[in-house]
């Protein structure tokens, strides 16, 4: 007989899903976003949040649904090799590429560099994210403590330290908002909408979601029909606590124009807006805002890449594996914050539509009977325009594709050409099985 969750439970696994997903980017894009959308803040944010909140939501709930005990299984619902190939892709960008190396260089960026003063060098960046990392690394090899540690403990310190700012910044306004820059000018909630990719948390919801049906597990929990009752209650307090900060972010950078003036990135939005309300204190603050919330997200995302990659090569240990991507983060972080995230744009533009696409298909999968082919014509199609998009974010142009796509699909100038393809795709899928197959399908 399955156990029934306590409230006390459900709340500590809402916190922890919170924690794991508000990381890095986090906070560094909102903000960002609402000094250039301005007075069209609002649209903007409703974009962000659709893929910022939304869509990590849903991941989660798909995993829970799908009945499958991790993405390898889910993916390769398109076929045994796709499954292998999207996930390891998957798991070494939220991991050791992109991801967790951005939690140790902004932690630094914002939580250090402000009190050392220019031309330091290389050696406190360095030293520091081996500090970072080393903590990390102690954390993911007591991974059947993280409830404890990042539900109860953590987190609940990092909603106190935003909450200081959020409400500063609500009751004692920086100014007014200003016009948008050129790009948010038009399309704003699309735009807003494809800056939510950054946060990446659509694709980290797919590795947490992991975690949060195994601790859901783990106390005795094992119907499918209550493990996903509980992650939606976990998953809506998290995206509710999501939400919020998200659009308290984006309000505070819309609204800091006039005193900071037009800034570069939102680190440093937010560090003139801690510094103008506490003085030096506010960095400080500031400090122990990014620090936790990176270092919870790079713990999550160490134990969840470990956990993979350890069932890919059983005969290396999760705990070897812990220590190599820890130690690999902490060097890669080395390379700057800004070329870790000009490097993954690409990246993110080509692979996020079909993670999109494989959780809506996962939803409706009793729709079509699982047909592998409904599967593959919704990715294949998907990932033709989604791979042109990555170029174009690269620099790498094909004027003539460029020129096709924008004729004949809806959306694709605002970065969501995909869309038609995808539901053709899988319209087309499932005419071929009904037309050339009559194998039955589970």
């Amino acid at each position: 007989m399955t156990r029934k969750e306590s409230f006390s439970f459900t709340i500590a696994i809402g916190f922890m899903l919170f924690a794991l997903f508000f990381g890095a980017g986090n906070l560094i894009f909102p903000v960002m976003l609402g000094q250039s959308a301005g007075t069209n803040v609002w649209s903007a944010n409703a974009g962000f949040v659709v893929t910022g909140v939304g869509l990590p939501l849903l991941g989660v709930l798909a995993l829970g649904f799908s009945g499958k005990g991790d993405l390898h299984a889910m993916a390769s619902k398109v076929h045994p090799l796709f499954g292998i190939i999207f996930t390891t892709i998957l798991y070494l960008a939220i991991g050791p590429l992109f991801a967790i190396p951005r939690t140790g260089s902004v932690s630094y960026e914002i939580g250090v560099k402000p009190f050392l003063g220019n031309d330091v060098g290389f050696m406190p960046l360095l030293i520091f994210t081996l500090i970072f990392f080393a903590i990390t690394c102690f954390f993911s090899l007591n991974a059947s403590k993280i409830v404890d540690i990042v539900g109860k403990v953590l987190t609940p310190l990092l909603l106190i330290f935003i909450g200081i700012l959020i409400v500063t910044a609500i009751v004692n306004p920086l100014g007014d908002f200003k016009a948008p820059t050129e790009t948010y000018m038009d399309n704003a909630f699309f735009k807003g909408f494809q800056e939510g990719y950054l946060t990446m948390d659509t694709l980290a919801s797919f590795v947490f979601g992991i975690i949060v049906i195994n601790a859901i597990r783990d106390k005795g929990i094992t119907s499918k029909k209550q493990v996903m009752f509980t992650c939606m209650k976990a998953g809506l307090i998290a995206a509710g606590l999501l939400a919020i900060i998200y659009t308290a972010l984006t309000y505070i950078g819309a609204s800091s124009v006039g005193k900071l003036g037009l800034l570069d990135n939102g680190g440093t939005v937010l560090s003139g807006v801690s510094t103008y309300y506490f003085g030096p204190n506010g960095r400080l603050l500031l400090g122990l805002i990014v620090v936790a919330a990176c270092l919870t997200t790079s713990i999550g995302l160490i134990t969840a890449c470990s956990s993979y990659f350890h069932k890919i090569f059983p005969s290396i240990s999760y705990k070897k594996i812990a220590i190599i991507l820890s130690v690999f983060s902490a060097l890669f972080a080395n390379v700057g914050l800004m070329k870790l995230i000009a490097i993954s744009v690409p990246v993110l533009t080509a692979i996020y539509p079909i993670a999109i696409c494989l959780i809506f298909l996962t939803f409706l999968n009793s729709v079509f009977n699982g047909r592998s082919e409904v599967y593959i014509g919704c990715i294949g199609l998907t990932f033709i325009v989604s791979l042109f998009d990555g170029l174009n974010a690269a620099g790498i142009t094909i004027k003539f594709i460029d020129d096709l796509f924008n004729t004949i699909l809806p959306l694709y100038s605002v970065g969501l050409g995909w869309i038609l393809p995808a539901i053709m795709g899988g319209i087309l899928g499932y005419l071929v099985t009904m037309v050339t197959s009559n194998k039955e399908y589970v």
